[in-house]
């Protein structure tokens, strides 16, 4: 058998690959940047084949540069951006339409009607999802209504629909397995969470035929085997297929109820593990499964935020306030500590717990003091806000008291931001030696699947850095009664008749 687990991570900004020793160690990881089709509606796109061919480039570099032979490897973890969607046909194998970014609201219509027509508590009570256009649902019936030719590939049992890991299995493949995972399954909007199966009904309510959508298999289940196209001189098992929170979740430890971590990445997803049985939220927070081991489901309560990171690459790619995002940091500290401004990131609605998709972005408290630094701290101290809207409702709903919340994520190198974080939720904050954790997290599922790793010795070995709160009770208490105020703007506006 191999002595080592290829990790690969497909995520909103570009693709990765890890290579991962017998011991769970990170040998070597690269990556690539993929195409953002984004216009002024806010739509979010993302060009599939380029995703593909990507990948296979990475993997042949990877091999190369570490020389590893395909032997080597004892199996392949994949985890992936979620809740983005897209069609192919299973003929030609090939994308009928760009895939649409679980950013993109386009479905926003589709949604409002399902809605009007009284259809949310039902969705609600049988996916654990609010309706809403942020999940994969609306968007494959986007697809369907716009798209020509997409209705008539799926009478004709042609149509493949599904999330970029069922994509990156597809054609992984060639074209011999149509599989997701549980946890991935589990953000469409599609899947009856607890009877663990694509519901015929809400699926008919979003136009689509459950058999255009993927086999449901365990998180560390078969999905067949890959050369990558002929790439490899023989075929590896792909042994662990996971959605990249879930996958974070898993490589953080987080493996009993009431742990919890928080991923920062272009949004920022924050899960709380709630055991075997569902948590319903009546306050915002969704139900999902966290992944399904060895025929054994977890769940999950979780809250998105869409705007972290990339609020950060706003500030450099747009406002051209800062030349990198490692300045941040400095420029938060060296801040006006009486500014009151405050940073609403609604460029394309607000996720958790407000679930308002027609929001829009928000500065305000604005006075002669607040300049540069004080507008880049305003945009990290929002992160932290959106963080403790939902851990917050995570610890009432679920009963559990957070002993800490372990993070990762290219932000968390940020210790403003960090240290923020901890002050703002009264918790602690611990930060793993380990960045990629959603690869990671994958690889140990296929490497546990396979054989080559035990559980209990790969995740011994982790070392992490911790921040303690500093805040007084009053000071913290003060702060987030400003942003929830911005917050109410922001909804005040948005749900104002015109």
């Amino acid at each position: 058998m191999g002595r080592c687990i290829l990790g690969i991570d497909q995520s909103t900004q570009g693709t990765k690959v890890l290579l991962f020793d017998a011991r769970g160690d990170v040998i070597k990881r690269l990556d690539k940047p993929h195409r953002q089709y984004v216009d002024a509606r806010g739509w979010v796109e993302h060009d599939p084949e380029e995703i593909w061919e990507n990948l296979k480039e990475l993997v042949e570099r990877l091999l190369q540069e570490t020389r590893t032979a395909a032997r080597d490897i004892a199996a392949i973890g994949i985890s992936n951006q979620r809740e983005t969607a897209l069609a192919w046909d299973k003929a030609t194998g090939k994308s009928i339409y760009h895939a649409i970014v679980w950013q993109c609201a386009r479905g926003a219509q589709i949604c409002t009607e399902l809605e009007e027509k009284g259809c949310g508590d039902r969705i609600r009570q049988v996916t654990g999802l609010p309706l809403s256009p942020y999940f994969s649902a609306a968007k494959l019936a986007w697809i369907l209504r716009h798209v020509k030719g997409a209705r008539t590939l799926m009478a004709a049992g042609r149509l493949a629909m599904g999330t970029m890991d069922s994509w990156l299995v597809y054609k992984m493949t060639g074209g011999r397995r149509f599989q997701t995972d549980a946890s991935n399954a589990s953000r469409t909007q599609l899947f009856d969470i607890e009877k663990l199966q694509w519901s015929e009904e809400v699926a008919g309510l979003f136009g689509i035929k459950t058999a255009a959508l993927p086999l449901v298999t365990d998180s560390d289940g078969d999905y067949g085997e890959t050369d990558f196209d002929g790439l490899l001189d023989r075929k590896i098992p792909i042994r662990g297929v996971l959605g990249d929170s879930h996958a974070a979740l898993f490589g953080q430890g987080c493996h009993r109820p009431g742990l919890a971590k928080a991923t920062y990445g272009t949004g920022s997803s924050v899960m709380m593990n709630v055991g075997a049985e569902p948590v319903r939220s009546a306050h915002g927070l969704v139900t999902s499964l966290a992944w399904s081991l060895g025929g054994r489901p977890e769940y999950v309560l979780e809250g998105n935020i869409n705007y972290t990171g990339a609020a950060i690459s706003w500030l450099k790619d747009d406002l051209k306030l800062i030349a990198s995002a490692g300045e941040t940091e400095a420029l938060a500290r060296a801040a006006h500590p009486e500014d009151k401004s405050y940073f609403v990131p609604a460029f394309t609605g607000l996720g958790a717990p407000y679930w308002e998709s027609g929001a829009t972005g928000l500065f305000t408290g604005l006075t002669r003091v607040t300049g540069k630094r004080e507008m880049v701290r305003a945009v990290l101290d929002a992160i932290a806000y959106q963080i403790n809207d939902i851990v917050s409702l995570m610890q009432e709903e679920s009963g559990h008291q957070l002993p800490a919340l372990y993070v990762d994520g290219g932000p968390t190198k940020n210790g403003y931001l960090m240290q923020r974080t901890a002050d703002i939720i009264a918790a602690r904050v611990e930060v793993p030696d380990v960045e990629e954790l959603s690869a990671m997290g994958a690889a140990y599922v296929a490497g546990i699947a396979a054989g080559l790793y035990e559980r209990r010795e790969v995740f011994a070995r982790g070392k992490r850095r911790a921040f303690s709160p500093q805040l007084s009770a009053a000071k913290r208490a003060a702060l987030i009664a400003g942003w929830r105020a911005a917050i109410r703007q922001v909804l005040s506006a948005t749900r104002k008749p015109q």
